[in-house]
């Protein structure tokens, strides 16, 4: 069996210079790998072709459309058999093609798509992001979880799909945010075998900084909507649940500056903000136990606990603007 990765590339040459060397470490190597760079300023096209000798390795470049069209020119450059689609930011572990040829072999996926984990070389913040982004605490925890909520949805960060799917879907519709869920609808709507392979991992860096990932969970939180305007049937209440944790960290929080204003005066107030800053500590507690336990680090479970709040306040946010604006103000249309 032959595959094409498929990897869109912005801005971000020095990402691809540690993917492919993962890549070159590959167990199974019958393979090839395809970088589009999709309109950047910074080249990685020297980078890219100094592997030339260890890989069998295309680069090409094209006008910037967003990442869900530069997947779909590399589709149509690719030779294999299955076309796998990672992001430029993570490393491939060397038995991932191995393990992902035999699940093919005995399931017979038409696609499929696996989870993330942490490296030991990531920094501290980018640990607690990645746990963050697979806790069972956070919406993180639905994300290629072996007890995912509902039908599996491969994500764009790992995941497969076979030439005959690309062939009759054409690949992905939207070019960026949210484009991985709406192609994954497509696929299992059209009656494909679609999958999660647990121990096909690869390890995600997601965002170096705090400020790069609430804009990045900002974003996922307005594709929600996006996906809901286009499959009604696809919005679930555990989507909502981060814009109802908003909501109340908020409300909390004004409740709390209530308080300090009014001093005593209003007993049943400080009652309900007692109850409130109790589930807070709560809440933080188990976070920092559970990340403890995970990442074996005091300084990673801190900044687990941050990264857990900036996600949830982040994806409830532009899940809550974005549905102001879509359904409400009936702003725009779904691009």
């Amino acid at each position: 069996m032959f595959f094409s990765i498929v990897i869109p590339l912005y801005n971000r040459p020095q990402e691809i210079k540690e993917l492919l060397k993962s890549l070159v470490s590959q167990t199974y190597g019958n393979f090839e790998v395809i970088v589009v760079e999709d309109g950047s300023m910074d080249s990685a096209k020297e980078i890219v072709e100094s592997f030339s000798t260890d890989l069998q390795i295309n680069y090409v470049f094209k006008e910037n459309e967003g990442q869900g069209f530069a997947r779909n020119y590399g589709f149509e450059k690719a030779k294999g058999d299955y076309f796998i689609v990672f992001d430029s930011d993570i490393i491939v572990p060397a038995e991932y093609l191995s393990i992902v040829l035999s699940s093919i072999q005995k399931n017979n996926w038409d696609a499929f798509g696996g989870p993330d984990a942490t490296h030991y070389s990531f920094t501290p913040i980018q640990k607690a992001i990645s746990y963050s982004m697979t806790s069972p605490f956070t919406t993180g925890g639905i994300r290629g979880n072996k007890r995912h909520v509902g039908q599996f949805h491969p994500r764009s960060f790992n995941m497969g799909i076979s030439r005959e799917v690309w062939q009759n879907t054409g690949g992905f519709k939207l070019s960026r945010r949210s484009e991985d869920i709406e192609f994954s609808i497509r696929m299992i709507g059209n009656g494909y075998k679609v999958g999660l392979i647990p121990e096909a991992f690869v390890y995600h860096k997601r965002r170096a900084n705090f400020t790069q990932f609430y804009r990045q969970t900002y974003s996922f939180g307005k594709g929600r909507i996006d996906i809901a305007q286009l499959y009604p049937d696809e919005l679930k209440l555990i989507h909502a649940l981060p814009s109802c944790f908003t909501v109340g960290v908020i409300g909390l929080l004004i409740l709390n500056f209530v308080n300090i204003l009014t001093f005593d005066e209003i007993d049943l107030l400080h009652y309900l903000a007692l109850i409130g800053n109790t589930l807070v500590l709560f809440f933080c507690g188990i976070l920092f136990v559970h990340s403890l336990w995970v990442t074996k680090s005091i300084r990673v479970a801190i900044l687990s606990v941050l990264a857990s709040f900036i996600q949830l306040i982040a994806y409830g946010s532009g899940f809550v603007q974005h549905y102001i604006d879509r359904v409400g103000l009936k702003k725009n249309t779904v691009r």
